[in-house]
């Protein structure tokens, strides 16, 4: 079988049917100056993020077919190869606060509190989400899918004592800057329903004070400061 990488085509062995299997198949037999990531070799670290055919997979978890087009993920800057600069990360995290910051080294874990963040917890950084972004590809200051997946995580979180934080965190180029087209969602390895956080990280905000500010800019343009009301503003 073929697979392309980038615009070389690489013939691999019948017998490989995984993808990482393929590559290292190149490394080892047919291009030695390769260069691609990986480590758990079983979908658990999202290092083999790649997009197959334009869409983001993990190459250890994922079979290809004669012809298919492997492409590093986008909207991220590319070392060499398969291998994007995964700096963002450690960036976004920080600017999104999405870690414990004040917590109560006392406070009470049931089963249900575990339950709450479970399956945000299994988020494995893979930035398979950064590059189906139609939001991040054009505004790289975004906070992002797994970054705002993760506030809503640690907003739940039971230990977590600065919640309004957090939610002050997220509201410049970040909660309300996602279109919900939920790309994010479709590519999550993990399965998360990103977009479904980012409504209810949007719902909490409105509910501890905050506002679209694009609602608020569209609501003032609509209505002068006298009550009267511009219906050609609709």
């Amino acid at each position: 079988m073929t697979i392309i990488i980038d615009t070389t085509s690489y013939d691999i062995d019948e017998k490989i049917t995984n993808l990482l299997d393929a590559f290292i198949y190149i490394k080892e037999s047919l291009n030695k100056s390769f260069t691609f990531k990986y480590a758990c070799k079983s979908g658990n670290c999202g290092s083999c993020a790649v997009r197959v055919n334009g869409v983001e997979k993990l190459a250890c978890t994922t079979s290809f077919k004669s012809s298919d087009v492997i492409l590093p993920l986008r909207n991220l800057p590319i070392v060499k190869d398969l291998i994007i600069d995964n700096q963002n990360i450690k960036d976004k995290l920080l600017l999104s606060q999405a870690f414990l910051s004040t917590f109560n080294n006392e406070a009470s874990i049931s089963q249900h509190d575990v339950d709450i963040i479970d399956i945000e917890s299994s988020c494995i950084l893979c930035n398979s989400c950064y590059s189906s972004c139609p939001v991040y590809e054009v505004n790289k200051e975004f906070l992002g899918p797994f970054a705002l997946t993760r506030v809503y995580r640690y907003l739940n979180d039971t230990k977590e004592l600065s919640s309004k934080s957090k939610l002050d965190a997220i509201q410049k180029n970040g909660v309300w800057d996602c279109t919900l087209c939920g790309a994010c969602s479709i590519v999550c390895p993990q399965s998360i329903d990103i977009k479904n956080d980012i409504v209810k990280l949007q719902n909490l905000s409105v509910q501890n004070g905050y506002q679209n500010p694009a609602f608020s800019s569209s609501f003032e343009s609509n209505f002068s400061f006298d009550g009267g009301f511009n219906p050609n503003g609709f």
